[in-house]
């Protein structure tokens, strides 16, 4: 009963953020609506981190088969991508690298801003 509880939290959350997506039409996917509000959720304590947890661990342990279908469109339309396949490597390769160094610098800098607070509450 307790997953099915964290999974009726997190697919809440998701039925917000579709509904917010029809009332304000960003060019930003469902999902991330539903999340941000989740993550907002998470931060103001509104949900508990063990209120949704366990069923969020398992789903990114799972997130890997979400990507087959799109894997195998990828392969299924090959030879019409053939000829513009090498500048999609490349900015695929290109944005890779900008991903990994953001996610590098923000947790670098999130690690420090941990410290100064720890620092500062002794």
């Amino acid at each position: 009963m307790k997953y099915v509880k964290q999974l009726m939290i997190i697919l809440i959350f998701s039925f917000i953020g579709d509904i917010l997506n029809h009332i304000i039409p960003l060019p930003i996917p469902v999902s991330i609506y539903g999340m941000v509000f989740l993550f907002i959720a998470l931060l103001t304590r509104i949900i508990k981190l063990d209120q949704v947890e366990t069923t969020a661990e398992f789903l990114l342990s799972i997130m890997l088969i979400f990507f087959v279908p799109a894997s195998v469109g990828i392969i299924d339309t090959f030879f019409a991508y053939k000829s513009s396949m090498l500048p999609i490597i490349i900015i695929v390769i290109i944005s890779t690298i900008i991903v990994m160094i953001t996610t590098g610098l923000v947790s670098q800098f999130i690690i420090k801003l941990r410290n100064k607070k720890e620092r500062g509450a002794k």
